[in-house]
């Protein structure tokens, strides 16, 4: 709430740069239904960039019921659930409220973590449903959008307006350093979510080194394959997926949309403590490399094998 006033006072102030009521209007409005738009077709848009199929409880196997476990455990209603072809370990989750939601897991993620994994990615993203961190994403992308617009309404007045230099040096200050303080708040909106989502999801699934285990596993393949991860995903929806497609590095820095990995999972230990479960992250990591979810060529056919309950 704090980060998302500070977004609003932002936009306010970059108005009073702009001035005048009917350019200040355009530009929200603009920038407004611009994002409604992505709001409420995220799912359907996010989902058919991907090339995500959905799959139901024959075809999705055990990662079908692990969704559905879950869902239960969250007290939300049970959401698409989908795959992506992709040798790349990712997972997402969208849609605008827990009644319109999907989640969708590639079927490297599938193939890499074992079912006690997945469980920890599913009740991660199931979080981010629950807490509606979509439509937190959307308010902050909404406020953020029209930031962008009037810097640019900014930069034509810089050029071409009739200002003095006091004025002109002011006003390009305001359209450099209002969309980068934009751009700050939003990442670290972001993180925040990620972090509330990685607690809540460990405890959906009843043991944070789950969790962290395949956070773990899929920094990893990330970092050992980062050109290829890049390539594959595109900037518009890096935000989305538990790890970020972009790199498979990088640091708790201002613009960066998710925490690091070693973060995470030293948070995700301190919930261990607090719960009183077992954090041995080798342990557990050998644990699971004994079991997989399985998946085939095809999307719509996952077959998965063991258990994690």
């Amino acid at each position: 709430a704090l980060l998302l006033g500070v977004l609003t006072a932002i936009f306010v102030a970059m108005g009073g740069f702009v001035g005048g009521e009917r350019g200040l209007a355009i530009a929200f409005v603009v920038a407004l239904v611009t994002n409604a738009l992505a709001y409420w077709k995220s799912d359907s848009m996010v989902l058919r960039m991907q090339g995500a199929v959905e799959v139901d409880r024959q075809s999705g196997g055990q990662y079908f019921e692990i969704v559905e476990q879950l869902s239960a455990r969250a007290g939300i209603p049970m959401p698409r659930v989908c795959v992506m072809q992709s040798p790349l370990p990712n997972a997402f989750a969208t849609g605008r409220n827990p009644d319109h939601a999907a989640i969708c897991a590639s079927t490297g993620l599938l193939d890499l973590l074992s079912p006690q994994e997945v469980a920890g990615v599913i009740g991660h993203e199931l979080s981010h449903v629950k807490n509606r961190d979509t439509l937190t994403m959307t308010i902050a992308a909404t406020i953020g959008g029209a930031i962008s617009m009037l810097a640019n309404w900014l930069q034509i007045s810089a050029i071409f307006g009739n200002r003095t230099g006091r004025s002109r040096m002011a006003t390009f200050a305001a359209m450099l350093i209002a969309p980068l303080a934009a751009t700050i708040i939003q990442m670290s909106i972001s993180r925040s979510r990620e972090y509330q989502a990685d607690r809540l999801g460990a405890m959906l699934c009843g043991n944070p080194a789950w969790l962290a285990s395949a956070l773990a596993k899929i920094n990893d393949a990330m970092r050992r394959n980062p050109p290829v991860a890049a390539g594959a995903m595109t900037r518009a929806v890096a935000h989305l997926f538990i790890i970020s497609p972009l790199t498979g590095r990088g640091l708790d820095n201002w613009f960066a949309s998710h925490p690091s990995t070693e973060n995470r999972i030293a948070e995700l230990a301190k919930l261990a403590a607090e719960m009183g479960v077992a954090f041995d992250l080798e342990s557990s990591q050998r644990q699971q490399d004994a079991t997989r979810v399985q998946t085939t060529e095809r999307p719509a056919a996952v077959r998965p094998r063991g258990t994690w309950s």
